[in-house]
């Protein structure tokens, strides 16, 4: 028993022998770095499509769309279209049987206003109604109108016939062209903003009225536009620059001219297409700073 406990305890007593130096030889490694070296990544510069734009959220409403009321008072009768039906201008929508004791007259119909389909249905068979009351919503989905506001500081880049881009929750990853088609004339003197409403075609029905949209007016666009990621760009006593690794593992630093901007990339030119630019590790970072490029 004494003979395995001893065992045990002269393996334990290597293993921590074994730890302490592999410690010893990280913490010998760590001193012997340089401490001015800056451990730094790069990106290749690549030509890209690039749109700038203005990044708005608002919500899908049908191009035309119109409530129903009836002419009487009465009860509803009968609804003769349900929603999603189609529907034309001035056919019937449901019919109401006047309320009116002792005299009998034939079912009023509530004719539809505009060509389209039935959005809503709002009152159950039996329902009393008067002039006031809904009875259904007609929409025209064909093309849909998208109203946002835009805040005052960015009115002056926009205008009619404008591209636009939408996206909605329901399918994320795809993005329905539009244009601006209406700019409003004045700015609301409580939110400073100005109410722009964008034009979208809807022809295959994806959009729906209510739903929740992203905008993206775009503001300007470059085709083949030399780029790199926007974090690159370094701004400091007026200019614009970037780093880049130079011979013997320093940083040079390269002066840029930028062009358009976007979350992700900026636009420049100054260095060639496939330049590798240093894209991390720039904080501190100067011209002919040693550098170690991680992989």
């Amino acid at each position: 028993m004494r003979t395995i406990n001893t065992t045990i305890f002269i393996f334990t007593l290597a293993a921590t022998a074994l730890a302490a130096g592999c410690r010893n030889k990280e913490i010998e490694a760590f001193n012997n770095l340089e401490k001015d070296r800056f451990l730094v990544r790069t990106e290749k510069a690549k030509v890209r499509n690039l749109e700038e734009y203005i990044l708005l959220t608002g919500s899908v409403k049908a191009m035309d769309e119109a409530t129903l009321f009836p002419r009487i008072s009465g009860k509803l009768l009968k609804n003769l279209l349900r929603e999603g039906d189609p529907v034309k201008k001035d056919e019937a929508v449901a019919l109401i049987e006047r309320d009116e004791v002792g005299t009998v007259y034939e079912p009023a119909p509530v004719p539809s206003t505009l060509t389209g389909v039935i959005g809503r249905v709002y009152q159950d068979i039996g329902s009393s109604v008067n002039p006031q009351t809904p009875i259904a919503l007609v929409v025209n989905q064909g093309m849909v109108r998208v109203a946002v506001d835009v805040p005052e500081k960015y009115s002056g880049k926009v205008f009619k016939d404008q591209r636009a881009r939408i996206k909605v929750d329901a399918f994320p990853d795809r993005y329905f062209s539009g244009g601006v088609y209406r700019v409003s004339p004045v700015v609301d003197s409580r939110s400073r903003s100005t109410l722009v409403e964008v034009l979208v075609d809807n022809i295959e029905g994806y959009l729906k009225s209510g739903m929740f949209a992203e905008v993206r007016l775009i503001t300007a666009s470059r085709g083949s536009a030399l780029s790199v990621p926007a974090g690159a760009v370094v701004s400091q006593d007026g200019g614009d620059f970037v780093f880049v690794p130079a011979e013997g593992s320093l940083a040079a630093r390269m002066p840029v001219k930028t062009g358009i901007k976007t979350s992700e990339f900026t636009q420049i030119s100054g260095v060639g297409e496939g330049a590798d630019v240093i894209t991390f590790g720039l904080y501190g970072l100067k011209d002919g700073s040693k550098i170690k490029v991680q992989p």
